[in-house]
């Protein structure tokens, strides 16, 4: 993978952003993702953050190759930390981590958003944790999707700040409001295989002889009822 040739993940990431944002891309390892949109002519000024010193090094190399130094500035900060006001950031891309990251760097990061900011989020797992973020902090979903790469399934989340309270129901915060709804061939196979997974996990804990943990046991299989349910 590079900037000319983004993986599907970072493809569909870059694909939400808008026309001539000027975007800051967290934990930007070798800054594809800015370097792609600029080449595409998406946008109009990018910051490429990483916290360690390494990945910002490839960063500034691979900016300085395509040329693009005056228009992609890279930061060494903490998550959101990079992000200044005279940057008029309004668009901030968060792709390839832990869903708990992610919401640790929002959350630290709170006072350097100006709410104006469209995020497009990226979590490996811990979706839903997310989510709740999200809702706690007055952010409303207004897109989301999900897809299969290299074998793993990964879910993009795009939302806004809001003047007013955000609502999602349980089901909403585990499986995606958005999600839910498209119910998508990669979202039935997501949840199947975490069906599969828990009755493994079942299957081991009821071959103890002594000590059956069974509230565990049923709280597992509470979980498959309510996955069913939606599939």
């Amino acid at each position: 993978m590079d900037a000319n040739k983004l993986s599907q993940r970072l493809k569909v990431v870059a694909d939400f952003v808008p026309q001539n944002s000027r975007v800051a891309d967290i934990g930007s390892d070798h800054a594809y993702l800015p370097v792609y949109l600029m080449k595409q002519k998406q946008i109009e000024f990018g910051i490429a953050s990483e916290v360690a010193k390494g990945p910002l090094d490839n960063a500034i190399q691979e900016i300085k190759a395509e040329g693009l130094s005056d228009r992609i500035d890279t930061r060494l900060a903490d998550g959101l930390l990079s992000v200044q006001p005279e940057d008029k950031i309004d668009c901030v891309t968060i792709a390839g981590m832990g869903g708990t990251l992610i919401k640790n760097i929002l959350e630290n990061g709170k006072s350097h958003l100006s709410g104006n900011e469209l995020l497009i989020l990226q979590p490996n797992v811990g979706e839903d944790r997310l989510r709740t973020w999200l809702m706690n902090n007055q952010y409303e979903i207004s897109d989301e999707t999900i897809l299969r790469e290299d074998g793993h399934t990964y879910e993009i989340i795009v939302a806004k700040k809001t003047d007013e309270p955000v609502k999602y129901t349980e089901q909403e915060i585990k499986f995606g409001p958005f999600l839910l709804k498209q119910h998508s061939d990669v979202f039935i196979e997501k949840w199947e295989n975490e069906i599969e997974r828990i009755e493994m996990v079942i299957d081991q804990m009821s071959l103890a002889k002594h000590d059956k943990p069974v509230d565990k046991i049923n709280s597992m299989k509470k979980e498959i009822e309510e996955i069913k349910e939606v599939l």
